[in-house]
């Protein structure tokens, strides 16, 4: 029986890791609208390009600074991870993203957006300190990021953007297998694509 119970346990969370939460049209600081529905989708058909772009926006931080589309520019590559704290699979694979994030090069960085974290910054925090998340937690914003949160469908979702805040490749929606090789190859394309060196992941 002990067996059992922990297999339907194991599936369970295997489930919820790879699935998807719907999301409200709106952007980070906003209040949300609806409940959360999880579903099956694992990667959106088409590109990201679609979703918008990252070339003109200002937003505010979790730690009361701004962030804009210059801290996009100073890097080669920004990986975008859209959350809620409604969303399980979201904060189910924060340990994991944050671990990918230490392991990055310089000229590679991740950011959060948390859409509803604005006015519950301290239970944001709290997600970030245990996944051991070190970059940087968008909770509001306007301008490019405004109109892209509005675009999303699903959390979590991820997007990557190229130094000039164009959005490449394909959307990466609901939880991964292996997250840190989907995102590395991901960055690897775009760094391709701009005839930029690929990168491997420190201490791997």
């Amino acid at each position: 029986m002990k067996r059992l119970c922990s297999a339907l346990l194991a599936a369970a969370l295997a489930l919820s890791l790879l699935a998807a939460c719907g999301h409200s049209s709106g952007g980070p600081g906003e209040e949300p609208a609806g409940s959360t529905q999880e579903t099956d989708i694992s990667q959106e058909e088409g590109t990201a390009a679609a979703l918008g772009s990252l070339k003109s926006f200002t937003a505010g931080t979790l730690d009361g600074k701004t962030f804009t589309q210059e801290d996009i520019q100073a890097r080669d590559v920004t990986i975008v991870n859209f959350w809620a704290l409604t969303c399980p699979p979201c904060i189910a694979e924060m340990p994991d993203l944050a671990a990918f994030a230490r392991a990055l090069p310089d000229n590679v960085q991740v950011i959060t957006v948390c859409l509803d974290g604005f006015g519950s910054e301290e239970l944001v925090r709290e997600v970030m300190s245990t996944a051991e998340f070190q970059g940087v937690t968008l909770i509001s914003g306007d301008g490019d990021l405004g109109a892209l949160c509005g675009n999303l469908m699903y959390t979590p979702t991820t997007v990557l953007a190229d130094a000039e805040g164009n959005l490449a490749g394909d959307a990466i929606i609901g939880g991964q297998r292996d997250l840190s090789e989907t995102l590395l190859t991901a960055v690897n394309q775009v760094l391709k694509g701009a005839g930029k060196d690929e990168i491997s992941l420190e201490g791997a």
